[in-house]
């Protein structure tokens, strides 16, 4: 049975009584459009995706690897997430060993002491990964370790994924260590069994003696089965947004807490055993297997173009680089990393690209200049941001530089000393601020000004802001109420696409599970093994999958129906989108102005619920979108639209 046939059933009928005259008997709002020509075009930019390390969105999220603290640098004290395996005679204790480093990035190893162990009494140590380890049916798993032992237990590593329980799901062995440290390479691949997440990664000797770890990976299947890849089922619901742009690497991980904690992308480059990680502003350390050179081939791999922001010279304690000479230091590291996405491979840092495997240039049209600069207090940023901005325009004329202050700064305090190319505002706003503020807020805006990129937006249901102690509590993704305010604006911004040329929902990912988040509302929510699209998930991919190249001309009699209208140029097919966010239906009267005539058929993308329906884990598709045919279309004719409905009307026209 379809999940949500208990929310459709009444819908469907609700949707077919429009078609022969409309479900309500009030006067309907009439909806006018002006199909002969745009008024503007819709940037081909303006639907896209921006991500950072927050609620574990890479390490323990779209980053495929599944073992936490896995080269032993989580805390200074203990192997966080490391437990000793002993029993049946076996003993060993564990530590960290800063005395025995890998090499001058990974810098602490983990030391077994085995006191006792043999073939049938194995002792070792496991990793609980991010909150289990996914096993899966008739799956390979790749691991990979580097390993060294003392004389007396030169003996093998047996590597298996056992469940809690202690079901072996997969083995596998080494060939004997030595004393030197090597690299050892498996692969486990599991039969037949049910899916669980209540599993560890195990790795036991057989003989007593000393054996020094270090950087021990595990991953399942990646998206285009690179070795250190994304997860597979994550990377596809991006996809299936088909995004224009990626903004990264963040946000406020761009930053970091203070200057020696930003996002350093030079220690992000290169082979994994050569990055050291970092600590992230969101209370954990970040492993870095998420690089720039991975986020580069993670636009490409969306068929999107990169949206880089490099660090500015300010952090999130405050700490920041005066500009002049001071912040020429940053300005050159910026210029590198310019280098490494775009330059030749004749180039310094293009030589690079190639040799970390991708001799191609990137395309990138867009340069952001730090992250919410508003939270700089020393009033440095617009000094910083000339310094960047002309040595930029300088080197590489075709890029545009964005200025972070955006709406947050009253707008006497946008001037800068020299106009940005772009403006990144950020709005996240409740249900009743979104339904307010969108009506002719964007209409206002001078076209003659700088670009606008909505970076980072979201709406929340609640009556208190994400940043309040009280979300904690609330359920990690939005409910059906956020996703109609997140539509409305979203019409807001079509509108005027041709000022709002990029904008993105911000954060994109959460893991659900207890401790590995710290905000609410997140677009899409996981676990080790599931997945699911919020309702707000499912509206901006709606809106990201149907819209023309032109804006049309279009005026409601009742800003109750929120709508956006854009043609095709190639096809001509008018898309109409149209946001009830009351709870009973609305009639629209709906005209087609400029056209011979509409074609017989066309279609309808509705995703409608109840405000409070939600999708979880458990039920990820009880708020989804459903497409049905609407008949005997004229450029004349009513359509009711269900309570809290978001819809899409697609008009072939002749």
């Amino acid at each position: 049975m379809n999940p949500r046939s208990s929310l459709r059933f009444p819908r469907l009928l609700l949707l077919a009584c429009c078609l022969i005259g409309g479900a309500n008997a009030a006067e309907p709002i009439k909806l006018t459009i002006e199909a002969a020509e745009p008024v503007a075009k819709v940037s081909p930019m303006h639907y896209g995706l921006m991500t950072e390390e927050i609620n574990h969105c890479y390490d323990g999220g779209l980053y495929a690897e599944l073992l936490q603290n896995r080269a032993f640098m989580d805390d200074a004290k203990v192997p966080v997430h490391w437990s000793v395996v002993q029993g049946n005679g076996s003993a060993a204790t564990m530590a960290l060993d800063p005395s025995q480093p890998f090499n001058e990035a990974l810098t602490t190893s983990l030391k077994l002491d085995t006191t006792a162990a043999t073939a049938d009494a194995p002792a070792g140590v496991a990793n609980d990964g991010y909150w289990g380890i996914p096993v899966k049916p008739e799956t390979r798993y790749r691991v990979l370790f580097y390993a060294k032992a003392a004389q007396s237990a030169a003996g093998p590593v047996t590597v298996s994924i056992t469940g809690d329980d202690g079901t072996v799901y997969a083995t596998a062995k080494t060939q004997p260590l030595t004393g030197e440290w090597e690299s050892y390479q498996l692969v486990l691949t599991t039969g037949k069994l049910a899916a669980t997440t209540k599993a560890k990664l195990v790795l036991t000797v057989e003989r007593p003696g000393s054996t020094w770890f270090n950087l021990v990976s595990l991953f399942p299947p990646t998206w285009k089965d690179r070795p250190n890849g994304l997860r597979q089922d994550l990377m596809q619901m991006l996809v299936d947004m088909k995004p224009a742009f990626l903004r990264f690497p963040g946000g406020n991980y761009l930053e970091g807490d203070t200057i020696e904690t930003r996002f350093d992308w030079k220690k992000t480059i290169g082979p994994i055993p050569h990055r050291s990680g970092h600590q992230g502003p969101w209370g954990y350390r970040s492993t870095d297997g998420m690089g720039l050179m991975e986020f580069l081939q993670w636009s490409e791999d969306m068929n999107a173009v990169p949206v880089l922001a490099v660090y500015a010279g300010y952090s999130l304690k405050g700490e920041f680089v005066k500009p002049g000479k001071d912040l020429e230091l940053y300005v050159q590291d910026a210029f590198d990393e310019i280098e490494y996405v775009t330059g030749a491979i004749s180039s310094k840092w293009g030589a690079q690209r190639a040799k970390d495997g991708h001799p191609a240039p990137f395309k990138l049209e867009y340069v952001e200049i730090g992250n919410e600069d508003f939270f700089d207090k020393s009033g440095s940023y617009d000094g910083r941001f000339k310094q960047f901005q002309e040595a930029i325009k300088g080197r590489y004329p075709k890029l545009k530089c964005i200025s972070t202050v955006g709406n947050e700064q009253p707008a006497d305090r946008r001037v800068h000393s020299i106009k940005p190319d772009v403006i990144d505002e950020h709005y996240y706003r409740s249900f009743d601020e979104f339904l307010k503020m969108t009506p002719g807020y964007y209409e206002k805006y001078d076209r003659k000004g700088p670009e606008v990129f909505v970076g980072e937006w979201a709406a929340y249901e609640t009556d208190f802001p994400p940043w309040d102690k009280r979300s904690r509590v609330e359920p990690k993704t939005p409910n059906m109420k956020a996703a109609l305010a997140d539509a409305v604006f979203m019409t807001g911004m079509e509108r005027n696409s041709d000022i709002v040329t990029m904008q993105c929902y911000a954060p994109l990912f959460v893991n659900i599970n207890p401790g590995a988040y710290q905000w609410r509302p997140n677009l899409i929510g996981y676990d080790a093994l599931r997945a699911y699209g919020s309702p707000s998930y499912h509206a901006i991919r709606m809106f990201s999958n149907h819209h023309g190249d032109g804006i049309l001309k279009a005026t409601v009699s009742d800003p109750a129906v929120h709508q956006s209208v854009t043609k095709d140029s190639k096809t001509g097919v008018v898309t109409v989108k149209m946001v009830n966010p009351k709870s009973e239906p609305q009639t629209v009267e709906i005209e087609v102005k400029g056209v011979r005539s509409l074609g017989d058929r066309a279609s309808a993308i509705t995703l409608a619920a109840a405000a409070e329906a939600t999708n979880t884990l458990d039920e990820p598709l009880k708020v989804a979108p459903m497409t049905t045919e609407v008949a005997d279309v004229k450029p004349l004719f009513t359509y009711t639209l269900p309570a809290d409905s978001i819809v899409i009307l697609e008009l072939p026209t002749r």
